[in-house]
């Protein structure tokens, strides 16, 4: 029995592990001056890797000499899965090729340049790089037309979209920032990870060194408000102060001590150190995550003439996502907190393989490494 746990809690880590990668994204930043198009496109090379496959001696690694092998291949692929029009289409050439980090690894830059038929008028835009083999993917937009900026998130349902001349409107740029703010949540699976492991014990009380469910349910929601209230505040603090430019840490430290966060979190719930105030584990660690959340808005920069309301509108997101796990979450897990597939399988098995996750990614984000493949 042991044998066969130790199997299936294997097997559980290694596909959690490749599931806790950063979502697909690719970030596209176009600027358009009347006629005259140029944008960058950042594709990570993990995405143009599993459409074209780049990796040709299979070691796991792209080099820069494996993609400009594959440069005019890249550059069609691209092109035929952007479509910009303006009184007609814009025909897009790729001018340059380099390759940049982002936090989640190596990308492709591809520069772009175009000539509209038209000066004036609205914009259209037609994305669908990789929606024919990952749903999930999303294209970050930002686009600077005739001096208007916007922010869009381009996925399969909004891939085709227009933009006017005109700036766009003060609850526009709200409702944009505010689904990117719920969308981030969601595909953030460390932050889920770390927020689930302080909502676990939440329906239950430790007795006699035992866990043993909660009474009334009104106890359990006390502590999820407790948490998720602390964990907001301080991701809306450095959230902002890092949106703003007023504080900047390495990435990579925030990221492996947003790892670390998660590794502790769920090692309580193992062995209890902190039992009656998780709110001010979650305050603590909840300012490391604001500087995660911030990584989002700095690929995709704040339009300057609307700080304050973009800012408002993506905790508002990051807060509404919250609030949508806790309301799957709490009613099924307090109706399950005496069962022994809660106490066993969802909770001590449950903050066994949080645990061993995100100490595999603590290791990854610590020293660079990549020990499971996504």
């Amino acid at each position: 029995m042991t044998r066969r746990l130790a199997v299936v809690l294997a097997l559980l880590l290694c596909q959690a592990t490749a599931w806790a990668h950063k979502a697909s994204d690719s970030y596209l930043m176009v600027d358009v001056k009347g006629q005259a198009v140029t944008a960058q496109w950042d594709i990570a090379l993990r995405d143009i890797d599993f459409a074209l496959g780049l990796d040709s001696d299979g070691n796991a690694e792209i080099t820069w000499g494996e993609l400009r092998v594959r440069q005019s291949d890249l550059a069609a692929w691209a092109l035929s899965r952007l479509e910009i029009s303006r009184s007609g289409a814009c025909p897009l050439d790729v001018t340059g090729l380099q390759v940049d980090d982002h936090t989640d690894g190596g990308y492709a830059v591809l520069h772009l340049s175009g000539v509209c038929p038209g000066a004036a008028g609205t914009l259209g835009m037609e994305y669908r790089l990789l929606f024919d083999l990952d749903k999930l993917h999303r294209g970050l937009l930002r686009l600077t037309l005739d001096g208007a900026t916007y922010t869009t998130v381009l996925s399969p349902t909004s891939g085709v979209v227009q933009f006017g001349t005109a700036q766009a409107s003060r609850w526009t740029q709200f409702s944009q920032y505010l689904v990117e703010g719920i969308w981030h949540i969601w595909i953030g699976f460390d932050h889920i990870l770390f927020l689930l492991s302080l909502l676990l014990p939440a329906v239950l009380v430790l007795h006699m060194r035992r866990w043993q469910g909660v009474s009334r349910f009104g106890t359990a929601a006390r502590e999820v408000l407790w948490v998720v209230t602390s964990f907001t505040v301080a991701h809306s603090i450095t959230l902002s102060l890092a949106a703003l430019g007023l504080v900047s840490l390495p990435s990579r430290l925030v990221e492996s001590a947003i790892a670390l966060s998660v590794v502790l979190a769920a090692a309580n719930n193992l062995w209890p150190v902190v039992e009656n105030r998780r709110w001010l584990v979650a305050f603590g660690f909840g300012l490391i995550h604001g500087f995660g959340f911030a990584s989002v808005l700095a690929e995709l920069g704040l339009p300057a003439d609307a700080l304050v309301l973009s800012l408002l509108g993506f905790n508002a997101g990051v807060e509404l996502g919250q609030l949508a796990i806790v309301a799957g979450f709490l009613p099924v897990a307090f109706l399950l907190r005496n069962t022994r597939l809660y106490l066993r399988g969802v909770f001590v098995l449950g903050s066994w393989l949080t645990m061993l996750v995100a100490l595999v990614w603590l290791v990854e984000r610590a020293f660079d490494l990549k020990l499971v493949s996504a």
